[in-house]
């Protein structure tokens, strides 16, 4: 299974779009929240559930399908061992987003994307 990074461009290439992604979401799993952009955030909380619910059917097909998107693989063994147990009882619904304000430079909204607990 190919994890499509498709939606917004961000005004990048689709090589540099996938790269930032996929550390946005390994550096979302590992803190817990992240501070980004609306539109980031939108759409890391899609691929982050994505690899929340991969979690949480635990199968070897799945822990690779993961291993293959998140950067770190350490990442990887605590998606399965720590963050999709958490989420066992939720079909979905594991991240918030919340709004902050407006970034001085350019305007652009400023947002809180973190897991539910």
């Amino acid at each position: 299974m190919r994890h499509q990074v498709k939606g917004r461009q961000l005004g990048r290439s689709s090589g540099p779009r996938k790269a930032m992604f996929r550390i946005l979401v390994t550096d979302f799993l590992r803190h817990g929240k992240i501070e980004t952009t609306l539109s980031k955030a939108k759409e890391v909380r899609s691929l982050a559930e994505e690899m929340i619910t991969l979690g949480k059917k635990g199968t070897l097909n799945d822990r690779r399908n993961a291993a293959s998107f998140i950067t770190d693989k350490n990442i990887v063994s605590d998606l399965f061992s720590d963050i999709a147990p958490k989420f066992s009882d939720r079909n979905g619904g594991y991240t918030r987003i919340i709004r902050k304000g407006f970034r001085p430079g350019d305007g652009a909204e400023i947002v809180i994307l973190e897991l539910v607990d």
